[in-house]
């Protein structure tokens, strides 16, 4: 029995549901209102002890991290590979499925906070915990937006992963190999965030990085995709397309300027 605890619009828990919906593995969901403090409960803690989603609960047996989710899951469930059979394609694949490890996701989570979820926070939330380099970070992206200096700092991640990917995918379908793999997937979830947010010119036919698109379009029709789309909530949506409206001059001067 399979049991996944996720949240609707974390880019992690994303991950792990294109992977299940990819290999139409069923299971049974757990829907977690991380700003209602779900996952911060002691039965919770007790499953995943970092307090993040998502977390897959195999048998009674609780696996978490969504990159080893993810392998887990193609060595369990192998009749729908989403590895590269070759040794070198395979070691090519996890050097993108750990990027978003390496900075990449905490670049695109303040991201997303400097132009949409800073509306519904305020420092005052973070006032009663202990602080942490990267709660004042945060604390900076909500109080500041696009101005602030965490933003600067990490708006060439972004950039780098648009190039990185473009050229990959300049003279190919995937990233690795020939097939949707790992690597797409672990991708797909930060692509479609910058898509949720407004930010679709960034990848338009002038752009260096158009390839993106093209692979985009070739995400949306796999059935894998059912795992974002099926679950994408509307009220987030609104916000983020509002809010992406507005941020928009500014992010292009600044990626202009980087």
């Amino acid at each position: 029995m399979l049991e996944l605890y996720h949240n609707a619009m974390s880019v992690c828990a994303q991950k792990v549901r294109v992977v299940l919906a990819e290999k139409g593995i069923s299971y049974t969901g757990h829907a977690l209102d991380i700003r209602g403090g779900d996952c911060r409960t002691p039965q919770y803690l007790a499953l995943n002890p970092n307090g993040v989603v998502p977390t897959l609960v195999v048998d009674g047996l609780p696996i978490i991290e969504s990159t080893i989710i993810c392998e887990y899951l193609d060595d369990a469930f192998p009749e729908v590979p989403l590895r590269p059979a070759d040794p070198a394609a395979r070691a090519a694949m996890r050097l993108w499925t750990i990027k978003p490890d390496a900075g990449m996701h905490k670049a695109f989570g303040l991201l997303s906070f400097a132009i949409a979820f800073r509306q519904q926070n305020t420092t005052a939330q973070f006032a009663n915990r202990k602080p942490s380099e990267a709660m004042l970070d945060l604390m900076s992206v909500i109080e500041h937006g696009l101005d602030s200096p965490e933003i600067a700092l990490r708006i060439g991640v972004v950039q780098k992963l648009l190039a990185d990917m473009s050229s990959r995918l300049s003279e190919r379908d995937w990233l690795v190999g020939d097939d949707f793999s790992l690597a797409d997937i672990a991708m797909l979830p930060y692509i479609c965030r910058l898509r949720d947010l407004g930010q679709t010119w960034l990848w338009a036919d002038a752009s260096p990085y158009h390839p993106v698109r093209h692979w985009l379009d070739r995400c949306y029709a796999k059935p894998g995709y059912a795992g974002i789309a099926d679950f994408l909530e509307p009220k987030y949506l609104a916000l983020m397309a509002s809010t992406g409206r507005d941020a928009e001059p500014k992010l292009r001067e600044m990626m202009a300027t980087h």
